[in-house]
């Protein structure tokens, strides 16, 4: 199936009212919101009220959002300290659903909902679809995953707002994936960036591609570039949206960008957001980088103020060309857990998959990340796959495309990598969220 050509995309807003509201609208709506749900946590949440009464502050001293800055943050940390339900602001017997973190380690996050917050959750998440140019006529095939993980099920509510037809594969099985996706007859799939690389790779490698139905990509849950967006694009024959949010705020559905790709639209009725400093949590300019703090601003089962993500990330709230006034947040640059400092020198994973997909051949987009001391000095080592093609090269020519890759990666990085190239397919496909990075410093 050929891709769909912009002009010949569908665009629709799902609720005009609230998507396209002026600036003056929305603050009023979000200071409303805030006053009371600050009120309510302070009632309701023991947490919240200690962390109030400890800076001096009262529900009384918030008029409007202009006032959020007075407000404590909420931390990942919080949440743990807090588990399972120390943060409800409401009775356990109202909570319709958890969902938790898809770590394997220690304590969850745990997020708890009510059929309200559910229903928002999935309004969102219909909201972003047709942003995407969903209708109810479509077929969603979904390879997040199921279970605690809120992937595989925001997007199932979502279809279920929207009307279409939802498949819910999860993750794993590729080749079965595939079979459905033609079988099924879907018009879009979601999943991450990562495993939306492996699907196309594997379908390209089948032969099936023209056999698809396939007109967008969902992809998100990691950092990713606009040039992996371009690979996916290339690979499935679709266009390739992305989607951002996590369970701790609501789910995937958070933000969700539109077919100009300028950024991802907040649905900042809901989620307030924030674009701080990291060291002096001082707001940020639009278009400056900074942390992304969002405030829950209707949630009922476990309401967050100011909840630091970790994403590093910068915000526009000029109006869009597809018409909406919801403020966009631009790619990830990464985390800032995710950040390595080498050398005295900050390196994020996605500079260095945009440095190999910048080289134009030669490498695949598959590479780790392996961090050692040695003497006292960080090293740095970047596996890198070689292209099918290029693999059978005599020595000297990948010892070329090595110091090739080599120089590349020293100018996107600022610090000097040590290239290890890799045979086809040797580096581990992830079906969920990719690992690119193993710092031997911190065993």
């Amino acid at each position: 199936m050929a891709r769909v050509a912009l002009e010949d995309w569908q665009e629709q807003i799902r609720d005009p009212k609230i998507e396209c509201m002026s600036r003056d609208e929305m603050t009023a709506l979000q200071s409303e919101r805030l006053v009371r749900q600050v009120k309510n946590v302070y009632e309701n949440v023991a947490f919240y009220r200690k962390k109030m009464d400890d800076m001096g502050v009262e529900p009384g001293d918030i008029k409007g959002i202009e006032d959020i800055g007075k407000l404590p943050f909420t931390t990942k940390e919080d949440l743990r300290e807090n588990y399972p339900f120390g943060l409800l602001a409401v009775p356990q017997e109202k909570i319709a659903r958890v969902q938790g973190t898809s770590g394997t380690t220690g304590k969850l996050t745990l997020a708890s909902y009510t059929e309200k917050d559910i229903d928002v959750w999935g309004e969102c998440v219909a909201r972003g679809l047709t942003m995407a140019g969903l209708t109810a006529a479509d077929r969603l095939h979904i390879c997040y995953g199921y279970g605690l993980f809120s992937g595989g099920l925001g997007l199932d509510f979502g279809a279920r707002k929207l009307g279409a037809m939802a498949i819910p594969m999860s993750a794993g099985n590729t080749k079965r994936q595939l079979m459905c996706m033609e079988d099924f007859g879907a018009t879009a799939f979601a999943c991450t960036p990562s495993y939306a690389l492996y699907l196309g790779e594997a379908a390209r490698e089948a032969g099936v591609v023209d056999r698809l139905q396939l007109k967008a990509g969902i992809n998100g849950a990691e950092p990713w570039t606009d040039e992996m967006r371009r690979k996916i694009e290339e690979l499935l024959n679709v266009n390739s949206f992305d989607i951002y949010g996590l369970c701790e705020i609501t789910g995937p559905g958070v933000a969700l960008d539109c077919i100009h790709h300028k950024g991802m639209h907040v649905q900042e009725d809901y989620f307030y957001p924030e674009v701080l400093n990291p060291t002096d949590h001082t707001p940020c300019k639009d278009g400056e980088t900074g942390e992304l703090v969002f405030t829950t601003l209707a949630k009922e089962g476990m309401p967050l103020l100011r909840y630091r993500t970790k994403d590093l990330t910068s915000i526009d709230h000029s109006k869009c060309e597809c018409g909406r006034t919801l403020p966009r947040i631009h790619k990830f640059t990464g985390r800032t857990d995710d950040m390595k400092v080498i050398r005295g020198v900050n390196v994020f994973p996605t500079q260095v998959e945009t440095a190999l997909l910048s080289m134009g051949g030669g490498v695949a987009p598959h590479y780790m990340m392996i961090v050692d001391r040695e003497n006292n000095l960080d090293v740095l080592t970047v596996e890198v796959e070689v292209d099918e093609k290029y693999f059978s090269d005599e020595i000297r020519k990948l010892d070329g495309l090595r110091n090739r890759v080599a120089a590349t990666l020293k100018q996107a990085l600022g610090v000097a990598v040590n290239v290890k190239l890799v045979e086809p397919k040797t580096i581990q496909r992830s079906e969920g969220k990719a690992k690119r990075v193993i710092d031997n410093r911190d065993m």
